[in-house]
């Protein structure tokens, strides 16, 4: 550790501890003495002056909160001396000026993708399974709990044989606390279709019952999935009677792609002999698609055909500090490259709405993202809550005292590049460079959005460990501290810890993200995510969600 407390922005007057620091240390910075008045737990802030009540707290050079008491010199920053607080925002033209970052040593890279007749290229090959309504969910699970095993997607293996052991220690009486090993998981899985990367089943709770409204945005919803790149052809289950028809699906479809060429097979229930007939013929007609697909193979494609989304979930004080800049600087790297990158989570961006206003490249994508901001908000408070209470428990124990806090840190992970176009949940990415788009927080709703909204990649920063993935879109896991890094390795994929230490500068573990990046996309990396099978699909109804 070469230094023990960091200060992000000349204009901040909070101190971040890097590590565990104890009361009455005395910590000297910038010619000035710091004594300590409490334990300032590693990631958390202490003030560097004494700050009387309704005083601004600045950090990341913005406003984050107000004192609300008479706070020490030394002290630390909590939820009972600080609350959240934000910079009002309006469109400004600021004729924002971007420096792109040296990309000479990625110019003449490639990737290895599936080529799509629209142009596009995916960085997997999946064949996707969609249920129009949540009365075909156990159907979509008999026909995954036939496919997985027998076709060489399960990981679960290893936990059946470790039941098996436990089921015969108990027949013979022995005592099943003592320590039965778990069976190691194979890396490399027998397939027989080996460029089919994965078959994939988005269950959910909609298509009826709930509101139309809700049933048009889940057909949007499911027809940005069936047109991914990373998807090559799908399956269709329908019940008949609900709300979400199979025309009105296929006519998204169409609306969203009109040239789409995909092989798409349709069954649906009432219109069947039987159950079994329903579920026999979905699995033999989806086993001659996936003879077809398995016949497309990797071709190279230059990296501005990536799409990568950048998301940030079991935030802690370290995110917007490692891995979060790092980040930001692999997304300016393929902006630069010509490459598509999609910052999404709005509740996030509360405090920080000014910046990305002035980096909008046209005032019709400002006035877009205020508008967005600003509905989202207001339909937050008419429930009671806001933006402000956004961060988690765990957020908050581990120095994500206020959103503004949380925002400033998070928005980090989209680099500095301009915003070239503003999206609503659903609505495709179809500009080169920064793209912003209009989802929750919540990790799931989050990352559902991306991928609807293209994202081949996503990168996925955490300083307290999440096992979220993405059923379409390989979601890779980087870690803010390496101490995490170690404690969940069979989900992280990534050590950002390296910044914190010193050891490695922003730029040199952006360049190392966009160099994984390249090989996760070509795969030759498969992301702890899609290994364990961590296919998390929330639809977004347009509720509040934090």
């Amino acid at each position: 550790m070469k230094h023990r407390v960091l200060k992000i922005h000349k204009n901040d007057n909070v101190l971040v501890a890097l590590s565990n620091l104890a009361k009455g240390d005395v910590i000297h910075f910038e010619q000035e003495d710091f004594t300590l008045q409490e334990d300032i737990p590693a990631k958390h802030k202490f003030f560097m002056q004494t700050m009387e009540p309704g005083e601004e707290v600045m950090m990341y050079g913005v406003l984050v909160g107000k004192t609300q008491t008479i706070v020490a010199k030394g002290s630390r920053m909590n939820t009972t001396n600080t609350h959240h607080a934000a910079e009002p925002f309006a469109y400004r033209n600021a004729n924002y000026d971007w420096h792109a970052p040296d990309v000479n040593q990625f110019a003449d890279r490639s990737f290895l993708g599936y080529h799509r007749s629209n142009g596009e290229v995916g960085t997997a090959n999946y064949w996707l399974f969609i249920p129009t309504v949540f009365c075909e969910n156990r159907n979509l699970d008999m026909i995954k709990e036939a496919l997985y095993g027998e076709l060489g997607y399960a990981v679960g293996d290893k936990y059946k044989s470790y039941t098996q052991q436990l089921i015969v220690a108990y027949q013979n009486g022995a005592n099943i606390d003592e320590e039965i090993l778990l069976p190691s998981r194979e890396n490399k899985r027998n397939r027989l279709f080996s460029n089919v990367d994965g078959i994939k089943f988005l269950n959910h709770s909609g298509g009826c019952g709930g509101t139309r409204q809700d049933a048009e945005t889940l057909s949007k919803l499911l027809a940005a999935y069936a047109d991914h790149p990373n998807v090559a052809g799908i399956t269709v289950l329908s019940l008949g009677c609900q709300h979400l028809q199979v025309s009105d699906f296929t006519a998204e479809l169409k609306k969203r792609n009109p040239s789409f060429d995909k092989p798409l097979l349709v069954f649906e229930q009432q219109g069947a002999q039987s159950e079994e007939q329903l579920i026999k013929d979905a699995i033999q007609e989806t086993f001659k698609g996936l003879i077809e697909i398995n016949k497309i193979e990797r071709k190279p494609a230059p990296l501005s055909k990536l799409c990568l989304g950048v998301k940030c979930g079991g935030s802690d004080g370290f995110s917007g500090i490692s891995a979060n800049p790092a980040v930001g600087y692999c997304a300016d790297l393929l902006v630069a490259l010509g490459g598509k990158v999609l910052l999404a989570e709005f509740p996030e961006l509360c405090g920080v709405e000014q910046e990305m206003i002035d980096r909008c490249e046209t005032e019709e994508s400002a006035r877009k993202f205020i508008r967005l901001m600003t509905e989202y908000n207001a339909l937050a408070h008419q429930v009671g809550s806001g933006f402000h209470m956004n961060p988690s428990p765990g957020n908050i124990k581990d120095g994500l005292i206020t959103d503004a806090i949380k925002s400033a840190g998070a928005a980090r992970k989209a680099g500095s590049s301009p915003v070239t176009d503003v999206l609503d949940y659903t609505e495709p990415a179809t500009k080169a460079g920064l793209n912003l788009v209009c989802t929750p927080g919540n990790d799931v709703e989050a990352t559902t959005g991306k991928a609807a909204a293209g994202a081949t990649l996503i990168l996925f920063t955490t300083g307290l460990g999440t096992p979220t993935g993405n059923p379409v879109c390989p979601t890779i896991k980087v870690a803010t501290n390496t101490g995490l890094a170690q404690r969940m390795k069979d989900i992280i994929d990534i050590d950002a810890g390296a910044v914190i230490s010193g050891d490695k500068t922003i730029a040199e573990m952006g360049a190392d993200i966009l160099n994984y990046c390249i090989k996760v996309a070509s795969g030759e990396e498969i992301p702890k995510a899609v290994q364990l099978n961590q296919d998390d699909f929330i639809p977004w109804k347009r509720g509040v969600s934090l």
